[in-house]
């Protein structure tokens, strides 16, 4: 071959869409000539503390995998009787950002913040929601202690929930504002489902007579589930599970038992059954089951989150009454 052969001798040109033509076709040179590029990184979760599992669940909804969420009271536990340990002080001073109810329901948090001197946001959830005094009727709902404490357990009216999950998307956004965009999304979406979770309960009760929408529990958590539906709660132990119910307590729930035939008696999930077991045989009446009040169950349970927890209440609750 003559050298006049080789690209080298071609008119400039023409080397330059041979050059071309070599890069198009050659996979091996095209990689060679691109420079490797690195994945993004992914950015570290926000730590996030919510006081009891109802509300790490609600931060859960809200937070996606974006929020890793630490429970200070898990599911089973009662937030009236804890106490913090030196591992829940490390997991406040972890924290990005704080989630507890309010309205007096934590009444160990301020002196944990304090131990770890905790600068970070805290978000209460019942802000803005209108609370209920314990002791007083309200809608029907009515029992024999009037403390003129305030009512803490406004999630058993979901239209509150409501509330505590924008909230929840204000906080994040707080902390995360790239992230606020998929907050705000995660929001909106579990507004959407606990919309049609509070009209599902409004039609599932539609179908009880009111003269026999009368439930027992053992602890009176309940008040704002009767004031939003339309049920009736009757507890032998005030709004706080440290305080235990008196004789006249158990004797006045027999009675009252017995006088407008109620058949829906529960124990909760976070209280000691004894109680309720003893009203039973005082009244021939048999306990109907669990109600989920302050706690969620395990995972394995029949309420492992807030969605699940009010309609197996709600269910458990409707079926009692009904009867076999």
């Amino acid at each position: 071959m003559s050298p006049t052969s080789y690209p080298w001798n071609l008119p400039r040109r023409a080397m330059l869409g041979f050059g071309l033509a070599l890069a198009v076709c050659s996979p091996a040179l095209q990689a060679q000539a691109t420079p490797a590029q690195s994945p993004p990184v992914q950015a570290a979760p926000v730590q996030a503390v919510a006081t009891f599992s109802i509300l790490g669940d609600l931060v859960r909804q809200v937070g996606g995998e974006r929020v890793a969420v630490t429970v200070l009271v898990g599911p089973g536990a009662d937030a009236h009787v804890f106490r913090p340990t030196p591992a829940h002080a490390r997991q406040i001073g972890q924290a990005q950002i704080v989630f507890s109810n309010g309205l007096g329901y934590e009444s160990w948090l301020a002196r944990l913040l304090s131990s770890v001197n905790y600068r970070g946001p805290h978000v209460v959830l019942s802000t803005g929601v209108q609370p209920l005094k314990a002791g007083k009727k309200k809608h029907g709902h009515a029992h024999g202690h009037d403390h003129g404490d305030t009512d803490p357990h406004a999630w058993q009216n979901v239209a509150h929930v409501m509330t505590y999950v924008a909230h929840i998307a204000q906080g994040l956004c707080q902390v995360d504002a790239s992230g606020c965009d998929l907050y705000r999304r995660n929001a909106g979406s579990y507004t959407a489902e606990l919309r049609a979770l509070e009209a599902e309960i409004r039609a599932s009760w539609a179908e009880v007579p009111a003269a026999q929408r009368s439930v027992i529990t053992s602890h009176d958590a309940f008040g704002y589930y009767g004031a939003a539906y339309g049920v009736r709660f009757f507890a032998a132990q005030g709004i706080d599970t440290k305080n235990a119910a008196s004789a006249q307590d158990v004797a006045r729930l027999v009675r009252q038992i017995r006088r407008d035939n109620i058949r829906a008696l529960f124990v909760e999930n976070i209280a000691d059954p004894r109680l309720i077991e003893q009203i039973g045989r005082e009244t021939g009446l048999r306990p109907a089951g669990k109600l989920f009040s302050d706690s969620l169950s395990g995972a394995d349970g029949p309420a492992p989150n807030y969605i699940a927890m009010m309609r197996y209440n709600t269910r458990a609750m409707i079926n009692a009454i009904r009867g076999p």
